[in-house]
């Protein structure tokens, strides 16, 4: 047997957030702010932010990786599309990433909006496929968690 061309993950995270869905929503779909804590927040160079956020909308993000990481000065590009909206209740999206020029995985994504007493509960969801090259599972689950973490930061503001 070969050794696997495609390795495929499913993860889950839940967070709480102290406001609204609206607010929380919002912070997906406002150019400025997903800007900030999306794609400004690792201080990597930003080469490229295109935000189209609508059904069949698509992002394109490309930044050019620190020094410091395992490919110093290597374009990472992240092209969205937005599969399903629901204002305040849900985006579902379709996702690409690329490393220079190699494509390292493909996902599906769902973010729910939930209200709660606390706020707004957050349920992301991942589903990927991880082509040879790819950061894999663990370490996509890490990158999201430290998203959501920069998006506390944003809401808190």
């Amino acid at each position: 047997m070969t050794d696997q061309s495609v390795v495929h993950s499913t993860f889950v995270i839940e967070r709480t957030y102290p406001t609204t869905p609206e607010r929380v929503f919002d912070a997906f779909a406002d150019p400025n702010k997903k800007r900030r804590w999306f794609a400004e927040r690792s201080g990597a160079p930003l080469e490229e932010f295109k935000m189209d956020f609508r059904v069949g909308g698509v992002d394109r993000i490309r930044t050019l990786l620190p020094q410091d990481s395992p490919f110093p000065g290597v374009a990472l590009e992240n092209n969205t599309s937005y599969q399903d909206i629901v204002p305040n209740r849900r985006i579902v999206l379709a996702y690409t990433m690329t490393l220079g020029d190699q494509r390292i995985s493909a996902s599906l994504a769902t973010v729910e909006f939930l209200p709660t007493e606390k706020g707004t509960d957050l349920i992301f969801t991942e589903q990927s496929a991880f082509f040879p090259g790819a950061d894999g599972a663990e370490r996509r689950e890490e990158g999201w968690r430290k998203l959501l973490e920069a998006l506390a930061n944003e809401l808190a503001h």
